[in-house]
């Protein structure tokens, strides 16, 4: 199982479900309900079964079980989160499985997405980086203890 949060349009969201096949699952998660009724629509017309779209914020993913994602894509997400950033970080760590990894992304640069230092290492506790970079755009790639 995968978790694309701030999904979009879903750029991310169909390449994922590609990947996991038929038998995987995809759950897109969005604030915008324009942007989770796109996806929706765009399943039906691409034949897609294995996504499950919810309007939604990334520090409320209560209808995801405990344990049960492999990757969580976060791509840019956190950045915007201001007010539930840590939230939505500690959803991110319940809902992955042991050994699970997830792409962590503040995606624009200062200003548009500005998390100093201290706050990214923050949200990177209670993980094991495996890759990260850059300064001026913070990413990594984390997996659960």
């Amino acid at each position: 199982m995968v978790a694309d949060l701030g999904c979009g349009s879903g750029y991310y969201t169909f390449a994922l479900a590609q990947c996991v096949g038929p038998e995987g699952r995809v759950y897109a998660v969005d604030l915008d309900k324009k942007c989770i009724r796109s996806i929706e629509k765009k399943m039906g017309k691409k034949g897609f079964h294995n996504i499950e779209a919810h309007a939604s914020s990334a520090s409320d993913l209560g209808f995801i079980k405990t344990g049960s994602v492999d990757f969580v894509l976060a791509n840019g997400l956190l950045c915007s989160m201001a007010d539930h950033r840590q939230e939505a970080v500690n959803e991110i760590k319940r809902i992955l499985k042991p050994g699970g990894q997830a792409f962590l992304s503040l995606g624009a640069p200062p200003p548009l997405g500005f998390v100093n230092r201290t706050e990214w290492e923050k949200i990177l506790e209670g993980f094991r980086v495996d890759r990260s970079g850059g300064s001026s755009q913070r990413w990594a790639l984390v997996r659960t203890l």
